[in-house]
């Protein structure tokens, strides 16, 4: 299949909201077009890029899930986040033209390829682009600065609710439901993410079930009480940095 007959719209994607920026003309949502050349699918367990890897474009994710992780000393693969449809991926490799982690896929998915240099090129021409790509930088930070929060003073509990409040929030925000989720990744990346042993986890979601806080079948979430939930992390302020991140 060439390109061009894989060619992405943005201006008809039903995820440009989440990923793009809003009140364009239709001069400049065609200029976005013209960003966005190609698709490309991810296989499950598949690198979308990996460590040390020359950088050379942004990622919007379409569909499918992500995580991103880098390589600890002692060899063990430390998880540093997950992204879904809506956001953008590899902001990492900016800095040094070379990814510093490997991003996984979780499960089959697909990206929207945005060359970096034609980025660049377009943010001089369209000023909302410019802001949009500073705004996402900024969010990342943010998410960084929220984690560093939950790694360095929450309990066990507390960081699992804030977890799954996170991320049924920004699940809610792509039109999913606002109480259920299907959790792509294991309880051994969550922990990973979170600072917590696998064991932990598995208490912490047993606690939660026993207090009718969730239900647990397997990988599919009901939260059942959110309030109650919430009030887990209550001594932590519930629109931390974390949860803003969408």
């Amino acid at each position: 299949m060439t390109p061009q007959a894989i060619k992405v719209a943005c201006s008809n994607c039903n995820l440009r909201e989440l990923c793009m920026p809003m009140d364009l003309s239709a001069g400049d949502l065609g200029r976005l077009d013209e960003l966005v050349a190609t698709r490309r699918k991810i296989r499950r367990g598949a690198p979308l890029f990996s460590n040390g890897e020359r950088f050379v474009a942004l990622y919007a994710i379409r569909t499918g899930f992500f995580k991103t992780c880098i390589a600890t000393e002692d060899g063990r693969d430390q998880v540093t986040g997950f992204q879904m449809a809506g956001e953008i991926i590899g902001l990492d490799g900016i800095v040094g033209d070379q990814h510093t982690c490997d991003a996984i896929a979780l499960e089959d998915a697909e990206v929207c390829v945005m060359p970096f240099e034609r980025i660049e090129e377009l943010s001089r021409e369209v000023p909302a682009l410019q802001s949009h790509v500073h705004k996402i930088m900024s969010r990342e930070i943010v998410r960084e600065h929220g984690v560093m929060l939950l790694l360095g003073s929450m309990r066990a509990e507390e960081r699992l609710a804030t977890f799954l409040l996170n991320l049924v929030q920004r699940l809610h925000a792509r039109g999913f439901s606002q109480s259920e989720l299907v959790l792509r990744m294991t309880r051994e990346e969550i922990g990973s993410y979170l600072g917590l042993k696998l064991e932990t986890v598995s208490r912490a979601f047993s606690k939660f079930a026993e207090e009718g806080l969730v239900e647990v079948k397997q990988r599919h979430v009901r939260i059942v009480d959110t309030e109650a939930l919430r009030a887990v992390v209550a001594s932590h302020d519930v629109s931390s940095p974390l949860k803003r991140c969408t």
